[in-house]
């Protein structure tokens, strides 16, 4: 379905405009600091304005960096999917559905969030710089896109402890997409390797025990 064909969303916003000049810390710590009681993805999909795909990856992968309760994961990663998956099949907008957008997470909760990210971010901004990039195409866009889907499936997915390692990877794979590292993309895409390995592991290992059991 067309985003331009539904109502009540959040709006498409370009994907590859021209860089914001407040970083991206400064931004989240803004947004914990001014929000109301609750702030909907709608509101952060608003605030990242002219972001590329790869801040809105690092953002959406926020909430999977904390302790939450049980199946809040499933949820609050499917912005991630969404996200990934308009780059697989070569959106240049990112765009929410209406019930993603209007999902809110309470004040406390989003700065937890901004708190932990906040200084691995500010040292990865003096960090990361464009170097070495190697996706320049759109068929390279759309290998990537599939990459970060398959991560972010994996986060949503009722792994014990299984969410954490891909969600870190996504996000160092959002930094890496928007500020065209490819170094950090390097790291981005080994940390995704070993959080695949280790879901598979625990995957198979569950399966055994439940067939052993029945």
């Amino acid at each position: 379905m067309s985003p331009h064909s539904v109502t009540s969303s959040v709006p498409s916003v370009a994907a590859g405009g021209a860089k914001h000049p407040e970083k991206l810390s400064e931004l989240l710590e803004r947004l914990a600091r001014d929000a109301g009681e609750r702030i909907t993805m709608r509101e952060i999909a608003t605030a990242l304005d002219d972001r590329s795909f790869g801040a809105f990856l690092l953002v959406f992968s926020l909430p999977n960096l904390i302790p939450l309760p049980p199946g809040a994961t499933m949820v609050l990663g499917l912005p991630m999917i969404f996200v990934a998956w308009q780059m697989v099949i070569g959106y240049d907008k990112v765009w929410l559905p209406r019930k993603v957008a209007e999902y809110a997470l309470d004040k406390a909760t989003f700065q937890r969030m901004v708190a932990r990210v906040s200084p691995w971010l500010r040292s990865a901004e003096n960090w990361v710089r464009p170097r070495n990039w190697p996706l320049d195409g759109a068929m390279r866009e759309r290998l990537f896109g599939l990459y970060a889907l398959l991560l972010a499936i994996t986060c949503v997915l009722p792994i014990p402890f299984g969410n954490w390692l891909p969600a870190f990877a996504v996000a160092v794979l959002g930094v890496a997409h928007t500020e065209r590292d490819g170094n950090c993309l390097a790291i981005g895409l080994i940390a995704g390797i070993v959080s695949l390995t280790v879901a598979a592991l625990v995957l198979t290992a569950t399966g055994a025990l439940v067939a052993q059991l029945f």
